[in-house]
């Protein structure tokens, strides 16, 4: 991978520029509803979803570009707006996002309803600012960053499963989560003109293991550092793997989805750098001391 590209500050300014497009205008925005989009993309968290997809394109050989980073960022629109959404009363009613208040909190739920739907929009009006530049690869990528929205197994039918009486764990999380993360790692193959299918499990694997991680640190993270409330799982009756396998057992079954996802990574120029970059991100998630204490 290119050494001198630095994947945060490209998704940082990419995400800037794309708010300044639709809010620094001469078309008057409604200044509420402006303050609750910033506030729901900036400051932002670990940005795992777009530095995933950077990293699988220019492991997979692409450069630096506008159709990756339209993929990246639009990719982490869309997981901005699902936070906006899934911290509202109706579903989490979680007073806190990112170490501040949630959007509903600190706007009112009415605006963060329509935040999250701007940002939504905002998504897909950043790729297709960029379709013309690539229009043989813009398809596929289209249809792949959809599809983990909406339904069957996109992050709307995710959150619908909470609603449900009843739920398959592996259902739920792959929708839930890995949805965005196969995105991520399909899109950066498209945007660089790679196989796609062995990053399809890739992105599998690793989304169901970082939704894993979250289900452990809903138990064991300080709220502090983790910037939002914990013990959601049990209070709102949600599927949890921490839950489901006990604290031990989540924590085998997260190394053992970490191992599948590393070994998923195909032959490609920067596949050493990869792993090492999920190695890293494995032990954010879930620190050594945990996997002390669950031995």
């Amino acid at each position: 991978m290119n050494d001198s590209f630095d994947p945060e500050r490209w998704t940082e300014d990419g995400l800037a520029n794309a708010l300044d497009c639709v809010l620094n205008t001469d078309n008057p925005v409604p200044p509420t509803l402006a303050r609750a989009m910033r506030h729901a993309v900036f400051p932002g968290g670990a940005r795992v979803r777009p530095r995933l997809c950077l990293a699988v394109g220019l492991a997979c050989g692409a450069k630096p570009g506008p159709l990756l980073s339209a993929a990246a960022v639009s990719i982490e629109l869309l997981h901005c707006a699902s936070l906006v959404h899934d911290d509202l009363p109706c579903f989490d009613d979680a007073p806190t996002r990112r170490g501040q208040a949630s959007v509903h909190a600190a706007f009112g739920e009415r605006i963060a309803v329509l935040a999250g739907d701007a940002l939504i929009v905002l998504a897909f009006e950043v790729f297709a600012a960029t379709i013309a530049q690539a229009p043989g690869r813009a398809a596929g990528l289209l249809r792949t960053i959809s599809g983990a929205v909406g339904v069957p197994g996109g992050i709307c039918a995710g959150q619908a499963w909470e609603s449900e009486s009843q739920v398959e764990l592996a259902a739920y999380q792959r929708a839930k989560t890995g949805a965005l993360f196969v995105a991520a790692a399909v899109a950066g193959a498209q945007a660089a003109g790679a196989e796609i299918a062995p990053w399809q499990r890739f992105g599998e694997r690793l989304g169901e293991a970082y939704q894993v991680a979250d289900d452990l640190r809903d138990v064991a993270a300080d709220p502090a550092v983790l910037g939002k409330p914990v013990g959601r799982d049990v209070a709102l009756d949600r599927p949890s793997a921490a839950r489901e396998y006990g604290f031990g057992g989540a924590i085998r079954h997260f190394e053992t989805l970490v191992a599948d996802a590393m070994d998923a990574i195909p032959a490609c120029p920067g596949a050493h750098a990869l792993r090492a970059m999920v190695q890293h991100e494995a032990r954010r998630l879930v620190p050594a001391e945990w996997l002390l204490r669950a031995a």
